[in-house]
């Protein structure tokens, strides 16, 4: 027998493998009994939406359930009645496919379910980890221009890289869906806790807004902890066994993966070493000011290189690089410092430990869990306030919302891990300077407990609980992204 039948022979015997819904009807019971994550919801409808003739482009982090969410989505459409032989499934990453162009797998598939040529049924094709196909970009494109019939999906790790060549080679012809990392709204829901949330209104500028209140704050602080430490990645929030040694798994499978394979793959890294000790550096002190002179010092890595190795990082979704602007919102035209925030604190518990509610580090890591609920937002610019106060010291405030049309702040928030603010709120001296300042009237200061509103000279606070805060960014961030794709 030729090589080349040989092989074809082989990919169609993992073909088989990989659609097993061509003989059962349905996906199998693994995939089956996992809890959808809520972005199935936004994704699902732009999958099923045959109108548009574009591909769509699954993009994500490693482990955040990319392949999970494209096995769930093959079992609505078959649900809402898609003939299952109509639907393809290829793991690109998959050796035996190494160097075969898209278009060829996609027809050994349908000679593989006995499909004639010129056949004009709706089809779906799924392509799982499609960066690791060279120039995929094109092949895609092609195939969606080829099929006019056909919807294409593929998902890929590398998510600014995948980005950059959709944007470069896609344009009008692919949609791109990010999948971040758990938010802790999803996470309470996925855990079963929704029933702690209650909603709630404030007043903010004369008008009722919502927000998410809870009937037991030292059980939901209880599950944020655990958010941190364990909640970025659906696999570990249900498996115990993984939560014993987090470490293991998402140094392994995530940040060892990212670090040692795709970055240099993408990039042509050659010191694999020094980025690894770098995103260890970032990672231990995930929050905090950086420059790039110090982080040389620390690293011996230099600043050219520096620049670029963040760059790959925050293209990775391991990081997320946050500007700093003055008291009057304005950018510092020479950058010296920037804060850097993992975009998703498990990562840091996994590489160190996890963190207790009493350890010194727990202010950064609330903080990250906080930025982490924002950073998926699409279109929002959001940066830190820091400005000198006098030769020894500085104002900050922890997040402020940039009005990107106007380049003005038109909200801030102070996070804090503590009730004794509520308490004494004359001690936020930043945040009492910079709010009346720029012309704002309110701001929201987090607690560990307290809800509750605090009239000041010139600014109402708003006090609750940071991780009713999470909680709530977290739901809008949802939200914000049903209104992005028009559902």
């Amino acid at each position: 027998m030729e090589y080349t039948e040989l092989l074809e022979r082989q990919i169609i015997g993992r073909l088989r493998v990989d659609n097993p819904w061509w003989t059962e009807g349905e996906i199998p019971f693994f995939y089956k009994d996992m809890t959808p994550r809520l972005y199935l919801d936004i994704f699902y409808p732009l999958v099923k939406d045959t109108d548009l003739k574009r591909a769509m482009i699954l993009m994500g982090p490693r482990r955040v359930g990319k392949t999970v969410m494209l096995y769930h989505t093959i079992q609505r459409l078959i649900d809402d009645g898609v003939p299952a032989q109509n639907i393809i499934y290829i793991s690109v990453e998959t050796p035996i496919y190494n160097k075969i162009y898209l278009e060829q797998l996609f027809n050994l598939s349908k000679q593989t379910l006995g499909k004639i040529d010129g056949d004009q049924s709706t089809y779906y094709v799924f392509f799982d980890e499609i960066q690791y196909l060279k120039d995929w970009e094109v092949n895609l494109k092609s195939l969606v221009d080829t099929y006019k019939n056909v919807k294409f999906v593929a998902s890929g790790s590398a998510a600014a890289e995948l980005k950059k060549r959709s944007d470069e080679s896609g344009a009008g012809r692919f949609t791109d869906f990010s999948l971040p990392p758990l938010t802790f709204y999803e996470y309470i829901h996925l855990k079963g806790y929704g029933q702690l949330m209650i909603p709630q209104t404030m007043s903010w500028s004369n008008e009722s807004v919502p927000y998410w209140g809870t009937v037991d704050v030292e059980k939901l602080n209880s599950l944020f902890i655990d958010y941190i430490n364990f909640g970025g990645y659906p696999e570990v929030v249900f498996n115990e066994k993984i939560q014993e040694n987090p470490g293991q798994f998402i140094r392994h499978d995530i940040i060892d993966k990212v670090l040692l394979r795709d970055l240099p793959s993408l990039y042509g890294i050659q010191d694999v070493q020094e980025l690894n000790s770098l995103f260890t550096m970032i990672a231990y002190h995930s929050g905090k000011q950086f420059s790039y002179e110090s982080m040389s010092k620390e690293s011996g890595v230099r600043k050219d290189l520096l620049r670029k190795y963040i760059a790959y990082l925050e293209a990775a979704f391991l990081i997320k690089v946050v500007h700093r602007t003055d008291d009057t919102a304005k950018r510092y035209q020479r950058e010296v410092s920037f804060k850097i925030y993992l975009t998703n604190p498990s990562l840091r518990c996994a590489l160190f430990q996890p963190i207790r509610e009493t350890d010194e580090e727990i202010g950064d890591l609330i903080e990250t869990a906080v930025y982490a609920q924002w950073i998926p937002r699409q279109g929002t610019d959001i940066s830190f306030a820091n400005w000198r106060l006098n030769s020894k010291e500085h104002g900050e405030v922890d997040i402020v919302g940039i009005d990107v049309a106007k380049q003005k702040p038109h909200w801030g928030v102070e996070i804090k891990w503590s009730d004794r603010y509520a308490e004494y709120p004359g001690e936020l001296e930043s945040l009492l300077w910079y709010i009346p300042r720029n012309g704002l009237k309110e701001a929201i200061v987090t607690t560990k407990t307290l809800t509750i509103d605090k009239q000041m000279d010139f600014v109402r606070l708003h006090f609750l609980p940071v991780a009713c805060y999470a909680y709530t960014v977290g739901e809008n961030t949802l939200k914000q992204a049903q209104e992005f794709y028009g559902l």
